[in-house]
């Protein structure tokens, strides 16, 4: 095991050149969720792992699947130590719309401390820094200090729809005794996190029709109904007038919070105006009885993401349109699962649809379930250590309002906890334009990841 001393200077000394690989990696357009992109995609799985081998991992390997390859890498070089399943992603949201760019997405730039580029925060630097950490703890001690399993994947922007396969087909080469999610990020650049709750999530699109085509809106208009109107009224009921949502049994399965867990969100500040500013808004909004921390990390929702139908280009068309669409995600909490939730949905629009008018539930994403990570766990407790040396304070004990479906698939195909660490922060744009990250974190991730590893082996 090498010394603190040694692989911080290793990381110094190759500063230079690893920045520059993260670079590289972030002009890669790894977009999962556009076809034109499928070979970038794979491209992003040979960069990380000719990077693994690069970094001197013995074995390596690209997993293809149903959809987007993965890469599954292992170096198990510590007898009698612990085994820890590394977890990431290299696949990135789509980057439209694109005028709103300040720069070229996969053309990183520098401006005041901040690299800008897709997929900078969420999660290439991490994934990146993380490899290094571990090149770094390798060259200056012969091998890792515990034995560590490398599953990166490309489809986790679009809910990871095959890598639970993949987890089971690979059961026996994944068995570990916790895993590492890179998928993450800390409260500020001072302030670290760490994340011991995800919500799942489902999808589906309602499909409304009001007749077999279009009509004249002057001669059907007053006597016929309109697939827009319609919908809205639709969509109108899934909540009450204070926001609480209004689907007949969607909270059934919900556990309340405690009041121990009250208190540990409400040692979180809280500044309202902050907040609004960040989200760009002029007020908040939502079920009411929970504070907006509470409400954001462990109440479910349900989130209308598009609503369109009839006619959208330049000008006037009068038309009364016959049909209209609605795409709705909800994000749910612990013991929700998401084909039930979808039942439900289905279940609401059958009975508030109006007579004369269809209205189809067409599921686009079973999704994620929810995970928790067990306050217990001794891996907690080791980050919680590591973090508090680096930083210099005690990391807040948060939650996300994001899913990461793979975590609750560790937890019940592997029966292991998942510890996230990861280093972007809050209002780095993740999923808008302009999405950044702090050059100053670069140095301090790859500390943090080394630090880590370090620890499980002492």
């Amino acid at each position: 095991m090498s010394s603190r001393k040694s692989w911080k200077n290793y990381l110094d000394d190759h500063h230079d050149r690893d920045f520059a690989e993260l670079i590289d990696f972030l002009k890669i357009p790894s977009v999962s969720t556009s076809p034109e992109h499928k070979d970038d995609v794979a491209a992003a799985a040979t960069w990380v792992a000719n990077r693994l081998i690069a970094a001197g991992v013995p074995e390596v390997e690209i997993l293809q699947s149903k959809g987007h390859p993965n890469v599954l890498a292992k170096w198990h070089a510590a007898p009698g130590k612990s085994t820890v399943l590394v977890y990431g992603h290299y696949d990135v949201q789509p980057v439209d719309p694109l005028n709103l760019w300040e720069s070229d997405p996969f053309n990183p730039e520098i401006r005041n401390g901040l690299i800008y580029a897709r997929g900078v925060a969420d999660m290439k630097t991490n994934l990146a820094t993380l490899i290094q950490a571990v090149e770094a703890l390798a060259q200056t001690g012969g091998a890792p200090p515990v034995n560590l399993t490398f599953l990166f994947e490309g489809e986790e922007e679009i809910g990871s729809p095959n890598l639970a396969d993949v987890v089971v087909a690979q059961k026996d080469r994944l068995g570990c005794d916790v895993a590492l999610s890179a998928d993450g990020g800390m409260a500020s650049s001072e302030q670290p996190a760490l994340c011991v709750g995800l919500k799942g999530i489902c999808a589906v699109q309602i499909d409304l029709t009001t007749s077999s085509t279009d009509l004249h809106s002057g001669s059907y208009g007053a006597a016929v109904p309109n697939a827009i109107q319609t919908l809205v009224k639709l969509a109108d009921t899934f909540h009450d007038e204070k926001g609480k949502v209004a689907v007949e049994g969607f909270y059934d399965s919900v556990i309340e919070l405690t009041d121990a867990e009250k208190a540990e969100f409400a040692e979180i500040p809280y500044d309202a105006a902050a907040f609004m500013d960040e989200a760009g808004v002029s007020s908040v909004w939502g079920e009411p009885g929970y504070t907006v921390t509470e409400r954001r990390w462990a109440r479910p929702t349900v989130d209308f993401n598009g609503i369109w139908g009839g006619f959208q280009g330049t000008g006037t068309k009068t038309v009364t349109p016959a049909e209209a669409h609605l795409k709705i995600t909800c994000r749910l909490v612990v013991d929700q699962q998401p084909e039930h939730i979808i039942d439900l949905l289905q279940a609401h629009v059958d009975k508030h649809c109006p007579q004369g008018v269809t209205a189809k539930v067409v599921v686009q994403e079973t999704g994620a379930r929810p995970y928790s990570l067990d306050r217990s766990s001794p891996t907690l407790k080791t980050a919680i250590e590591v973090l508090e040396d680096v930083y210099d304070c005690k990391p807040w004990i948060v939650r996300s309002g994001g899913s990461v479906p793979i975590t609750e698939v560790f937890q019940r195909e592997l029966g292991v906890e998942t510890v996230t660490i990861g280093f972007g922060l809050p209002g780095s744009r993740v999923h808008a334009p302009n999405e950044w990250f702090r050059a100053s974190d670069f140095d301090r991730a790859r500390e943090v990841y080394a630090a880590f590893f370090n620890a499980l082996g002492e």
